[in-house]
């Protein structure tokens, strides 16, 4: 099974892998590991989630823009790998914004964790850091950078 493929097992799908929105590449191989640009929630042109959480967002809404990323990150790595190519899900760099009073972080970016461990089972296993920042590009609520280890 491929990854759109356990996707829309999920009742999901995989939207198309977003162009950069800069000079750089969305998706990086460097020896057997793949590296992530940071993915946002949005679908085509479309902006999601956008604002602080705690204000502008509630946790749930959070959890589905994290959730969001996560879909993006697999657009970008289903470009170019099936799931048996991959040894599996390594590290997730997660960045947010907030109210200040606000610090439901590691639920939020439940959201993707939840999806990578739903679509790649125990290849998406995964270490993470959370991060507050003032703003992110665009007014997203959340960010989400990956990197995965191919198979040898």
């Amino acid at each position: 099974m491929d990854i759109a493929e356990r996707v829309r097992s999920l009742g999901l799908v995989l939207p198309e892998a977003p162009k950069p929105g800069g000079n750089y590449v969305a998706l990086n191989v460097r020896g057997n590991v793949v590296y992530v640009a940071i993915q946002f929630p949005k679908l085509g042109d479309q902006r999601l989630y956008t604002g602080r959480l705690g204000s502008d967002l509630t946790t749930e809404e959070g959890y589905e823009g994290a959730k969001l990323c996560a879909l993006n990150i697999l657009a970008q790595v289903a470009s170019r790998f099936a799931i048996a190519q991959l040894a599996g899900l390594n590290h997730l760099d997660a960045y947010f914004q907030a109210a200040p009073e606000w610090d439901q972080s590691p639920r939020v970016m439940d959201g993707a964790s939840d999806l990578f461990v739903a679509v790649l089972g125990d290849k998406g296993i995964h270490s993470r850091a959370i991060f507050g920042v003032e703003r992110l590009p665009k007014n997203f609520s959340v960010g989400i950078t990956a990197s995965f280890t191919l198979q040898e």
